[in-house]
């Protein structure tokens, strides 16, 4: 059992997948140190908005008294209810760069492919046509 698992685990597929992971996880951890750092900032102050990150509405006002209410951790953590749409735009717009950088890179690697492909060689000999003319050819002559 310790044998089929080892060959199940080792199989090209398995070890693409894990490294596909990998990186994965360090790419969307890139995206989004740049939707959060570069591109929400920017953002923002198109919106004038200077967080954007912390654009919510209040559901339920925080019971403790000395809360910030400019902050949906603080408003939460004293006891709030909030609709932080502003992190939600950030993850969207985290999936559309993402999404879009992929598409980019399976067209890129599809392009590859093309691009590597040899085109297919002439068939040496008679074609299938030129044995069947043959075939013909002795077929009449046999009457």
């Amino acid at each position: 059992m310790f044998k089929q698992f080892r060959d199940f685990a080792m199989q090209g597929n398995m070890v693409d997948l894990a490294v596909g992971l990998i990186i994965g996880a360090a790419f969307g951890a890139i995206v989004s140190s740049v939707v959060t750092d570069v591109l929400m900032p920017i953002i923002a102050a198109v919106f004038n908005a200077p967080d954007f990150t912390n654009l919510f509405t209040v559901l339920r006002a925080p019971t403790a008294a000395d809360v910030n209410l400019n902050s949906v951790d603080a408003i939460r953590a004293g006891g709030g209810v909030v609709l932080a749409y502003g992190k939600l735009i950030n993850t969207i717009i985290n999936f559309l760069i993402v999404a879009l950088t992929l598409f980019f890179v399976i067209k890129g690697m599809n392009s590859m492919k093309k691009a590597e492909v040899p085109a297919p060689a002439a068939p040496a000999g008679p074609t299938s046509e030129d044995l069947l003319a043959e075939i013909r050819d002795l077929l009449k002559a046999q009457r």
